[in-house]
């Protein structure tokens, strides 16, 4: 069966004005190379810093976005993960968007965007499982997160639409975990960047003037040549590709993500919780409906950045029997959209490569983030910019993060990747 997605360009549009393709100037303090989460998290925390007096150049290859991770994003936020960096970047990023017009300087044209919390539940059939959500939540609990675990009649008595015939545990937190509008965020920033005199521009990064460890320029697809003081790699899974241009290797691999959104012909009764079921299919309130997303059938292969094929057969064969099992009420369902993304996975750790090169002193990572980028775009950005500014992480110290790690051999495991 062949699903056609309906309405992707309207669900996450992202609306940028008097977009040029042509840079105002031919020579910038900082080039991001990339427009979408992690490049205007970046640009924001450039221009919106006191001690920053640069031009900022974002250089976007497709302002539509259609093809971006940001637009394919299930727009999560949670603090559930397996290293106490992640449980950290979680929390700034729930306290920067629970605040979000408030820290874009308080203009009433910015959106409130909020959390709807309906939380996240992991849930275990096995005690392996169950011991790994154990010392997962012990390091929640000391970075302050609010995750507890749970047994089986607990979560019935919470939630009785599931089937919990096979589970024994789980760990659940409702305190900043749930959904918030990623793509809005930014269009905002993007807004109030371009307000502070980012240029941003529809154009495409080509090639890199390089000399000895120094980024000196880039060449546009349309010819122009821009001098570069330094250079931000925010191009998610094309970031292997960008970071050639500067004769540096990024191994960063697209793998497929499918989401559905989907209508029950009998609804739950309560918001239902983004529920990662032991089988790894994870699903979650919709507004009135409901989404699933999930791995692809079979191995868990890398594709090429443009290659956006479904496998046909995901639904009936994997997605449906595991969400009509976990809840009997989506026996009897209506799919109303799907899509497929690219997760742009880090396989060295499964973790965010961030900051300067360890020889080329000028370019910048803010790469891998193997599908948690709307939620840590902000302190990538915030974390990058200081590093731009001072030399120095400021804010949070990210420097488990820094690429000099592939050379140490020093990997910085997120087990936690849904």
């Amino acid at each position: 069966m062949t699903h056609t997605p309906k309405s992707y360009d309207k669900l996450f549009k992202i609306d940028v004005p008097n977009v040029d393709a042509t840079p105002k100037y031919d020579s910038y303090d900082v080039v991001i190379v990339g427009g979408a989460t992690m490049g205007a998290c970046t640009a924001w925390f450039l221009a919106s810093n006191p001690d920053f007096k640069g031009r900022v150049l974002i250089v976007e290859k497709d302002q539509s976005y259609l093809a971006s991770q940001t637009a394919a994003s299930n727009n999560c936020m949670r603090q559930q993960f397996a290293n106490p960096i992640n449980v950290k970047i979680g929390q700034h990023c729930a306290d920067f968007v629970r605040n979000f017009r408030e820290n874009l300087g308080g203009d009433t044209a910015v959106p409130e965007l909020g959390i709807r919390n309906f939380g996240y539940l992991y849930l275990s059939d096995s005690p392996e499982l169950t011991k790994v959500l154990e010392r997962d939540q012990n390091v929640q609990e000391e970075a302050g997160a609010g995750t507890k675990m749970v047994d089986a009649d607990t979560i019935a008595a919470a939630y009785p639409f599931y089937n919990l015939s096979d589970i024994q545990a789980g760990s659940l937190n409702t305190v900043d975990e749930g959904y918030y509008d990623a793509p809005l965020m930014v269009e905002w920033l993007l807004r109030k960047s371009i307000e502070k005199g980012v240029d941003y521009v529809e154009n495409e990064v080509v090639e890199m003037g390089r000399e000895g460890d120094q980024i000196t320029s880039v060449t546009l697809a349309t010819g122009q040549v821009v001098q570069a003081g330094a250079v931000v790699n925010a191009a998610g899974t094309r970031a292997g590709n960008v970071a050639a241009l500067a004769g540096i290797e990024l191994d960063i691999q697209p793998k497929r993500r499918y989401t559905y959104i989907f209508k029950a012909k009998e609804p739950l009764d309560r918001d239902l919780p983004l529920t990662i079921d032991p089988t790894g299919v994870h699903f979650r309130q919709f507004g009135d409906n409901y989404l699933v997303g999930c791995p692809p059938l079979g191995e868990d292969s890398t594709v090429g950045v443009d290659d956006f094929s479904a496998e046909e057969t995901i639904w009936a064969d994997k997605i449906h029997p595991i969400i009509s099992n976990r809840i009997p009420q989506f026996k009897d369902v209506e799919i109303i959209d799907f899509w497929m993304g690219h997760y742009d996975f880090n396989t060295f750790d499964f973790n965010v490569v961030i900051g300067p090169h360890d020889k080329v002193s000028n370019f910048h990572f803010t790469n891998g983030s193997s599908g948690h980028g709307s939620q840590q775009g902000p302190s990538v950005g915030r974390g990058v910019a200081e590093q731009i500014i001072y030399g120095e992480f400021r804010s949070l110290d990210l420097s488990p993060f820094l690429y000099d790690r592939f050379a140490k051999g020093e990997r910085v495991i997120e087990r936690a990747v849904i």
